[in-house]
């Protein structure tokens, strides 16, 4: 089967190829509740090089994305605290789909359902490569972390532990 081939057709695939970013498809087989632990072991990577897109939304129930290491876990004080909101809370799957148009194990950053704000853990932006879901379960993009800040205006953040 031809490179091209294996990628799949979703709407961040058809934003980063309509963007010119150049990026190359990993893919491996999704188990339910692996998480990025799971997608490090079958592709070799380290997890840490792996890039979660999370929903949140704050108080007033306004939905964001943040971006995070596959190794973290985000402080939800440290991130309200940073965001300047009393509260963050991760959104329920099904509010999930509803904001991004993506399945909750498949949500990507790039081209989301509506403009969702987007923070970037700080760190992930000094990677030199970084693997991020592509809009389908089972299928990482690896890219340069520049074209989160390029495309999707990734305001970093300091809220991993």
């Amino acid at each position: 089967m031809s490179k091209a081939a294996q990628v799949p057709a979703t709407a961040a695939t058809r934003l980063l190829k309509e963007k010119k970013v150049p990026f190359e498809m990993r893919l491996y087989s999704y188990v339910d509740h692996g998480g990025t632990s799971h997608a490090a072991r079958e592709l070799d990577i380290e997890e840490h090089a792996i890039v979660k897109t999370l929903v949140f939304e704050d108080e007033s129930k306004r939905a964001f994305l943040v971006l995070m290491h596959g190794d973290k876990e985000v402080s939800l004080k440290e991130l309200a605290r940073q965001l300047g909101v009393k509260t963050v809370t991760p959104c329920a799957p099904e509010a999930a789909t509803r904001h991004t148009g993506y399945q909750v194990g498949g949500i990507s950053p790039f081209g989301t359902r509506k403009r969702l704000p987007v923070y970037a853990q700080r760190s992930i932006l000094e990677l030199p490569e970084i693997c991020i879901n592509a809009g389908k379960r089972g299928a990482l993009a690896a890219l340069h972390p520049k074209y989160l800040r390029e495309l999707l205006d990734a305001v970093p953040v300091d809220a991993a532990r």
